[in-house]
């Protein structure tokens, strides 16, 4: 960049998240809205924004002036508009927003205010991507300080789903698809064969769509299915790329063929065998994990690949388009992302071609690049077609002389050749986004428009003269590249461009200085003040170039764990209140819950709201998960399960998995359990064994949950009716503590997480939770009589904590029993507990030490406050646990957190290849990964081992070490888990790790034949 240039690259800006002022018109007028003729140049570009009936409403509902200009190629006569309401105006001069479809031409860009409001450009402008020959175009937005033009892109309207909303991308596949089978047939009659395909509509040719499909259908399908292809040709495969609405609008043309759609393993078999029938088209849906592979070899994974794309290869040129015959390219594709083919690639497959064709024509002869990447995800596509001339032959440089042309078919304005129907699809799904941007000019916007007017924000490019946050990398890149171009051949008027009339006002040299050695602290807001609260607090204030807020309900508690810390301040906050919630997290760089589990997704959507980074220690749920594209969009890391299980667990185990792969062991057993207890010397003749260092009610619910796993190659299943009662005893994870085990949700999807391999090629994958033995048996008595409940229908509304079980057991059995009366209650106990006879005065014994028999003492729960409306009984149990085990601090008593991962390997076949189980005389390692941790007169082991993680975590995000963006967790990526767990065992926390060899195979490792053993038991025993 020349010197002179400097003054163009604008310093940082804060992000814009919305307009902070509405406008209205000089004396009360309307909003005027613009509808531009597309450019003359485009001689087949026929669509329009809106139809006539869409002005119609704007005009006669919305209150809006509507402009038009004159256009006799548009799919609608202007007669139309002018009925329905609009007036034809050469220039559009007086309009607030303008719309169009494709970029606008320069020499048409408004760039001045019109009645002190900004003018607005909605259209494909094709720069987000830093096409170089648009710069020029984007400059125009950027220009006039700051009452530059806005400009917004329908390419980057995005739905709740993640997926694009306004758009023409069916449309384009149906057309691209009908115009790729029309040059197929074109590349055919050069082979010199004819084919049905000769008779395949173009879409411009018909005046309607099922015009087309009927033409389709009734002519080149039915000729297919009585004459069949030519034999010539061997079988017809079309392979279509892609799973947005490309692809989809392909697939749904290809429907209206007799199609036989088949998957890629069945290439070779079809094209090879002489009996297959030609009577048919053959479709195949080529999906990412068809072709993409790991540059290691490894299989793709979808998160993996987003994650590191550069890790990954395209193998699409020798196992998918040898044995097609048409390719349909819908994918879309960026720089940073590996090609579906190189030109080298292109030629390689045209070699496989000519040998799986076996002396037949018409293997990998046309392609149909429905994206219209130009060198982009088919580097061979070197450019543009036209809907006058769809398709032409190409040889690329690398492409060896005796190889034939390719066809290519790459029109990049498809759906204008579906004008009427693509126009009136368009103008209905832009509709509410440009009413909600005219309600938020008028100040107006309603609370319903709240995820409309967010979608609009993120499609923003540039408002006020400056580019959005997300596209800033323009600025230094391909458009300072253009301006660069302009100063060096004189032809960019720096005087006369708006962007440089104001230069900005140099530092001081004290200001300079200044901020030279005092930097900007970073901010971090802690929401929830609880349990883990304090190491991750105690870690982050050691950070000098941070601020902490610690927001909490519970102010004293806040205040107690920042008090000690001259960085940090406590707020009282209201999680209900949005709007000062939402303050806050503004005020953020990174923001960490450690509320319950429920309210994440709210902190996610204000997140999203605020374009801040959320780190959190739960699992992700399916609320959060949904919020994966908007974050992904929007350039945030949501960073979940990051505390101990989930987190720490993860990051072992992937480090340990990761070095097995390398050095290419194959993982036949994988088991990890991990658990909070109390210290054993604390629970002691303590019912459950148990007391609480996290939250009460997350552990009753977690005795709901039902669960499945894989155990000595059988999948398991476990209702959560029965998790509890179908344990692991005898769980071998320590010399010298008693404990049981608890199967953990579904394990089955960690084969994928972790990169196991295939589901198939495992033993046994289990993960589980500990507990001392006899938790299990009690906890399931609790869930037999009611205490466990969680529905409306069983709330109560006891008077006494000895009233509590009685009131339950009635909901339960849905009939009264007598108070005070031993023998009904006994009845009853009998009634809901299985061997209730052998086991009934030990569970009341344990009753009365928690104070809730029907016969208990008052004064045995004195103090512990009874709900004052009806409650489900799980709400009411967690209080009185949460009261009768908690930890004494007065006692010193303390907490202990174990951690047992067990992988049983063996030597792999091949890098590449795995066995379903390893041979009798394969030797197979037992390598086991182990952490226990006591809690101290500091914290509680487990406020170390779930708040440390996420401080850890913390740090990573605020020094750009995380790249990926979306809601994940921590094995996404191996900066994370690396250093959290070198973090921890500068901590003292580290994991321990050891290996045992055994000659041949033995029955598994030892806490998986010891997993084996309990179940086959259990199993065989259980009689309800």
């Amino acid at each position: 960049m020349t010197a002179s240039a400097t003054f163009l690259r604008r310093a940082p800006i804060s992000v814009r998240t919305s307009r902070a002022r509405s406008y209205s018109t000089p004396g009360g007028g309307k909003l005027t809205i613009g509808i531009r003729r597309e450019d003359p140049t485009r001689i087949w570009e026929r669509r329009c924004p809106l139809t006539p009936d869409t002005v119609h409403d704007l005009v006669h509902k919305q209150n809006v002036d509507v402009l038009i200009q004159n256009c006799e190629r548009r799919v609608w006569p202007v007669e139309e508009f002018i009925k329905a309401g609009a007036q034809v105006h050469p220039t559009l001069s007086p309009a607030n927003i303008t719309l169009g479809i494709k970029e606008t031409p320069l020499n048409e860009v408004l760039t001045d205010a019109v009645s002190g409001i900004p003018r607005t450009h909605f259209m494909f402008s094709h720069t987000t991507k830093g096409q170089a020959y648009n710069m020029e175009l984007l400059n125009k937005f950027l220009s006039n300080g700051a009452l530059s033009p806005t400009l917004v892109d329908y390419e980057l309207l995005i739905g709740p789903d993640g997926k694009r909303t306004v758009g023409f991308g069916w449309f384009a596949g149906v057309a691209g698809a009908l115009e790729s089978l029309s040059a197929l047939a074109h590349a055919l009659l050069e082979l010199g064969v004819s084919s049905p395909f000769l008779y395949a509509p173009r879409p411009h040719t018909h005046p309607s769509l099922p015009s087309i499909l009927h033409t389709l259908r009734t002519v080149v399908g039915a000729q297919i299915s009585s004459q069949g292809t030519p034999k010539s040709l061997g079988p017809i495969v079309i392979g279509v790329t892609g799973t947005g609405k490309v692809a989809t609008g392909a697939l749904d043309l290809l429907k209206e063929l007799p199609i036989c759609m088949v998957n890629a393993d069945q290439l070779d078999a079809l094209v090879s065998d002489p009996a297959t029938d030609l009577h048919k088209i053959y479709v195949v849906h080529v999906l990412p994990e068809d072709y993409f592979v790991r540059k290691d070899g490894s299989a793709y994974s979808r998160s993996d690949y987003y994650s590191h794309p550069q890790e990954y290869i395209s193998t699409f040129h020798s196992r998918i388009a040898p044995y097609l015959t048409l390719l349909l390219h819908g994918a879309g594709w960026a720089p940073t992302y590996p090609r579906l083919m190189t030109n080298e690639q292109l030629a390689l497959a045209m070699e496989k071609a000519i040998q799986v064709g076996n002396g037949k024509l018409g293997r990998f002869v046309c392609v149909g690049d429905i994206s219209c990447d130009v060198e982009g995800g088919l580097e061979f596509l070197s450019r543009h077609s036209t809907l006058s001339s769809p398709f032409y032959t190409t040889k690329p440089p690398s492409h060896p002389s005796h190889l034939p042309e390719i066809t290519m078919m790459s029109v990049d304005i498809l759906p204008t050749a579906l004008p009427l129907e693509a126009s009136e699809h368009f103008s209905n799904v832009l509709y509410p986004y440009l009413t909600t941007y005219l309600n938020a000019l008028r100040g107006t916007r309603g609370e319903g428009e709240a995820e409309r007017w967010e979608a609009l924000q993120r499609a923003t490019v540039a408002t006020e003269g400056e580019l959005n946050e997300k596209w800033k990398w323009l600025e230094e890149g391909p458009l300072g590249v253009w301006r660069d171009g302009m100063l060096k051949t004189g032809t960019f008027n720096v005087l006369n461009d708006g962007a440089s009339k104001a230069k900005p006002s140099t530092p001081s040299i004290s200001a300079k200085k200044e901020s030279a050695t005092i930097p900007k602290k970073k901010k971090v807001l802690v929401l929830g003040s609880g349990m883990v609260a304090g190491p991750a607090i105690d870690e982050i204030c050691s950070w000098k170039d941070v601020e902490l807020v610690v927001a909490s309900n519970i102010l004293p508690e806040a205040s107690r764990l920042t008090r000690k810390h001259p960085n940090a301040s406590a707020k009282l906050i209201d999680v209900s209140d949005r709007a000062s919630l939402g303050d806050l997290i503004g005020e953020a760089d990174v923001v960490i819950s450690l509320l319950p589990v429920a309210f994440h997704p709210k902190i996610g959507e204000l997140c999203l709201e605020k374009k801040k980074h959320l780190v959190t220690a739960s699992y992700i749920s399916d609320a959060m998960r949904g919020l994966h594209e908007k974050a992904e969009s929007s350039d945030l890391i949501f960073l979940n399960e990051i505390g101990l299980d989930p987190g720490i667990d993860h990051c072992s185990a992937i480090k340990m998995l990761s070095e097995l792969k390398a050095q290419n062991k194959q993982v036949v057993s994988f088991t990890s359990f991990c658990g909070g207890l109390p210290a054993p010397d604390c629970a002691e003749g303590i019912p459950l064994g148990y007391k609480f260092s996290w939250s009460p009610r997350g552990v009753l619910l977690a005795s709901l949950n039902s669960a499945r796993f894989k155990l000595m190659n059988s999948i398991e299943e476990i209702e959560g009716k029965n998790i509890l009662v179908e344990n692991f005893p005898d769980l071998p994870v320590s010399d010298v503590l008693r404990l049981e085990g608890i199967a953990n949700r579904d394990s089955l999807p960690y084969a994928d997480a972790y990169s196991l391999g295939a589901l198939e090629d495992i033993r046994t994958l289990v993960r589980g939770t500990i507990r001392y033995s006899g938790f299990s048996a009690l906890m399931h008595q609790f869930k037999c009589i009611g205490l466990v409940e969680t529905s409306p229908d069983s709330q109560i509304l006891p008077t006494s904590w000895s009233d509590f079980v009685r009131l339950a057991m009635e909901k339960k059995l849905n009939h009264p029993i007598p108070f005070n009366d031993p023998h009904s209650f006994q009845s009853a106990l009998n009634h809901l507990i299985p061997n209730a006879k052998e086991t009934s005065e030990e569970f009341i014994s344990n009753l009365d030490w928690f104070g809730i028999s029907p016969f208990s003492s008052p004064s045995s729960s004195r103090g512990i406050a009874l709900p004052i409306q009806p409650t489900a009984p799980i709400d009411i149990l967690t209080t009185l646990l949460t009261h009768k085990l908690s930890f004494d601090a007065s006692k010193n008593e303390r907490d202990l957190v174990i951690l047992s991962h067990e992988i049983v390997s063996c030597p792999s076949t091949s890098p590449h290849v795995t066995t379903h189980a390893p041979s009798p005389t394969q030797d197979e390692e037992i390598h086991t990964s182990s952490l226990v941790v006591y809690g101290d007169n500091e914290s509680s082991a487990m406020a170390k081992c779930v708040g440390l993680p996420v401080a850890f975590a913390t740090r990573c995000v605020l020094d750009g070490v995380i790249k990926v963006r979306g809601v994940h967790g921590p094995g996404v990526e191996r900066g994370i888990w690396e250093r959290v767990l070198s973090s921890l065992e500068e901590k003292g926390l580290g994991m321990n790790e050891s290996v045992a060899r055994k000659k041949g195979l033995s029955g598994g490792g030892i806490v998986e034949s010891a997993l084996h053993r309990a179940h086959a038991l259990r199993r065989g025993a259980l009689s309800f």
